[in-house]
């Protein structure tokens, strides 16, 4: 259920798009970055992530929808919707909310990875990480890769009635099975194929620039999941200096993250 939070909604022109977001709380800043046909409040509303103790610890959090997710435009071109891109996006967002100081930033999935492509380039931004549910990367994006190419005939024609079909005749794995429903596509039809169509070339970072990434990071992985490896989160961890590492299985253990997180961000707030 979604949390009742007082927020203001917020849109601008940013690198071409009309960008939408929220804000809640006072505080520094922390960012939330979503996965990849979903919005800013679909983990919320399906009862995995609750984000009520950050802003109770005292954070200003910011909820954005990516380019072409949830009520933010975005164009035709595959290449807006690579992670790379995404990161850039949300460079140019905090260039505008808090240009001062830098920010934490929390993400699942594809915001996971569109945070990693921000936060290597422009490490100086960002004060903690947390990277929740890593997607494939590296050695098993290949196969991720060729399932997304294989959804593009499929949404182009049939639009998100297409992909929810898709979606619901796959078996859920992992804290999904838990679910009651599988989570709505919040991309719009005339945008979908651009968006599917570039996730073959997200990739995230190539392993050396995040073994130089000296951001203090909490990487959290959920189970059993193949579109989001333990191997992965592990990997990061692996790479990212300090790094800290958590598994959970059931979906009780997910919802407990937003708590886990804002104890990880008021360590040097």
């Amino acid at each position: 259920m979604r949390q009742e939070l007082v927020r203001v909604e917020h849109d601008a022109e940013i690198r071409g798009a009309r960008l939408a977001w929220s804000v809640e709380g006072e505080g520094p800043t922390v960012v939330w970055g979503h996965g990849v046909t979903h919005d800013r409040w679909t983990m919320v509303d399906a009862g995995v992530y609750d984000f009520a103790p950050i802003v109770a610890a005292g954070f200003r959090l910011v909820r954005l929808d990516w380019r072409g997710h949830g009520v933010s435009g975005g164009g035709a071109d595959p290449d807006e919707y690579t992670w790379s891109s995404l990161g850039a996006d949300l460079l140019a967002l905090l260039e505008l909310i808090d240009p001062d100081e830098p920010v934490a930033a929390i993400g699942c999935s594809m915001g996971t990875g569109a945070i990693l492509h921000a936060a290597v380039r422009a490490p100086e931004r960002f004060r903690r990480l947390v990277l929740t549910a890593p997607p494939t990367a590296w050695d098993t994006r290949a196969a991720q890769a060729e399932l997304y190419r294989r959804l593009v005939p499929m949404v182009a024609s049939g639009g998100r009635t297409a992909l929810d079909r898709a979606m619901a005749m796959a078996p859920p794995t992992g804290i999904f099975a838990e679910l009651d429903a599988p989570l709505p596509v919040a991309v719009g039809d005339r945008v979908l194929p651009a968006v599917l169509e570039g996730l073959p070339a997200a990739t995230s970072p190539i392993r050396m620039r995040l073994r130089g990434l000296a951001i203090p990071t909490l990487v959290l992985s959920w189970a059993d999941d193949p579109g989001h490896p333990v191997s992965t989160g592990r990997g990061l961890h692996d790479l990212i200096p300090g790094s800290r590492f958590g598994v959970s299985a059931p979906l009780a253990e997910v919802r407990g993250w937003g708590a886990r997180a804002a104890s990880f961000l008021r360590e040097d707030a």
